[in-house]
C-alpha cells in the first residue's frame, strides 16, 4: 500500500517554502558543491598492489581533495595485475562511467606493449597528468655495496649474478631505468638479470629481503625508507640531485642517464563533455589547492600538469618512445 501525504493548511505551505529555502546555507564548502567539484560516488582505482607509486599518488590525491573540500568519499581501491594491464582492461570496460577513473603512469604505457594487451590508453580518455619524478637506485642498509660504483662494478662482472628489481612490467619506468643504466655501464641489456614486481610495494619487501641485489623505483615510494635507514640510497637518475637525499645523480658518476618518471588520471572511454569537464575541473583544482602543492613538496614531486587533448598525445608519445628504447635496447 502507497501512503499519499499531502500538506493541507496554509501554515504546512508556508513551512515547506521556508525549508526550501533554508536548505542551501546547510551545504558547507566540504562537500565540494560552491566549488563544481562534487562527484558523488566517486572511485579511483589503483592498478597495482598497496605501496607502489600509483598507489601513493592515488591515495594522497584522494585525501588532499577531500582536505581542501573538492569532493568527499573519494573510494580508492586497488586492481593489480599484468603491470597495471588488468586494471586497464577494466577502466575500457566502463564505457561511459563518469564516476570511475584510474591513477596511473609510464608503467601502464609499457606493461600494454610487452603484455601484448588489446587495450591500450588510447582507448581511455585522458584526464591529466599530474607529476613528474626521478627514479632512484636503492640497496637494503645490509648491503655490501655502499655507494653507485662499487655496485656497477659487481654488476659488470657477473651481471647474471646481481638481480635488479624494479616496480615496473618490462617497458615501465623501473624496467627502463635499470636497462639504460645498464648500457651506460657497458653492460648488456639482454645479460641483466630484471626481476619485474607489481608496484613498489612488493618490491620493496624483495630488496630488504635481499630477494634482489638492489632495486630501481620512484623516489617519493622510499623516502621513508631512506630516511629511517632502512634502504640505502645509491643514487637518482634524473638530471640534478634530489632536495634534501644525499645521493649523487648517475650522471654525475660518470654514467650518461637522465632518467624520469610520470603519473597521471585517465578515465573510461565514450565520457560526454560534461563528464569530462567535471573531472579535469576537480583534478585542475586538485592541483592549485595548497593541500596538493605540500604533498608534491613532501614526497618530491614536481609538477607536471597537462590535461585533455595535450595529455592524450603526450601518452601517444610515450608509447612510440616505449617502443624506440624497447628496439635500441635489443629488448
Amino acid at each position: 500500500m502507497v501512503a499519499h501525504v499531502r500538506l493541507r493548511t496554509p501554515s504546512a505551505l508556508l513551512g515547506a517554502a521556508v525549508l526550501v529555502l533554508a536548505g542551501p546555507p546547510l551545504i558547507t564548502s566540504g562537500s565540494g558543491a560552491d566549488t563544481g567539484t562534487q562527484i558523488p560516488g566517486l572511485r579511483l582505482m589503483v592498478p597495482n598492489s598497496p605501496g607502489g607509486g600509483y598507489d601513493i599518488t592515488a591515495r594522497t590525491a584522494a585525501k588532499d581533495a577531500e582536505d581542501a573540500g573538492l569532493t568527499h568519499n573519494i573510494e580508492v581501491f586497488n586492481l593489480p595485475g599484468a603491470g597495471g594491464t588488468v586494471g586497464l582492461t577494466r577502466l575500457v570496460g566502463e564505457h561511459g562511467n563518469g564516476k570511475l577513473a584510474m591513477s596511473m603512469g609510464l608503467g601502464v604505457v609499457g606493461a600494454a606493449r610487452s603484455n601484448h594487451s588489446p587495450k591500450t590508453l588510447a582507448d581511455t580518455t585522458p584526464i591529466a597528468r599530474l607529476t613528474e619524478e626521478p627514479d632512484v637506485v636503492v640497496v637494503a642498509e645490509d648491503s655490501p655495496y655502499k655507494d653507485i660504483k662499487q655496485l656497477i662494478e659487481a654488476w659488470k662482472e657477473k651481471p647474471g649474478k646481481v638481480p635488479a628489481g624494479g616496480g615496473s612490467s618490462p617497458g615501465g619506468p623501473d624496467h627502463m631505468a635499470t636497462m639504460l643504466t645498464a648500457r651506460a655501464a657497458d653492460i648488456k641489456p639482454k645479460d641483466v638479470n630484471y626481476i619485474p614486481y607489481d608496484g613498489g610495494g612488493e618490491l620493496l619487501a624483495s630488496i630488504l629481503g635481499n630477494k634482489v641485489a638492489f632495486g630501481v623505483s620512484g623516489v617519493g615510494e622510499y623516502l621513508d625508507q631512506i630516511k629511517s635507514g632502512e634502504l640505502r640510497l645509491l643514487a637518482v637518475t634524473g638530471p640534478e640531485r634530489v632536495k634534501g637525499l644525499d645521493a649523487p645523480t648517475l650522471q654525475e658518476s660518470g654514467y650518461d642517464v637522465h632518467f624520469t618518471n610520470w603519473r597521471g588520471i585517465v578515465a573510461p572511454p565514450g565520457l560526454s563533455d560534461a563528464q569530462r569537464t567535471k573531472l579535469t575541473g576537480l583534478v585542475r583544482k586538485l592541483r592549485d589547492s595548497p593541500e596538493w602543492q605540500e604533498s608534491m613538496a613532501k614526497n618530491r614531486w614536481d609538477d607536471a600538469f597537462l590535461t585533455g587533448d595535450r595529455f592524450g598525445d603526450f601518452l601517444a608519445e610515450e608509447d612510440g618512445r616505449v617502443v624506440s628504447v624497447l628496439k635500441e635496447l635489443g629488448l
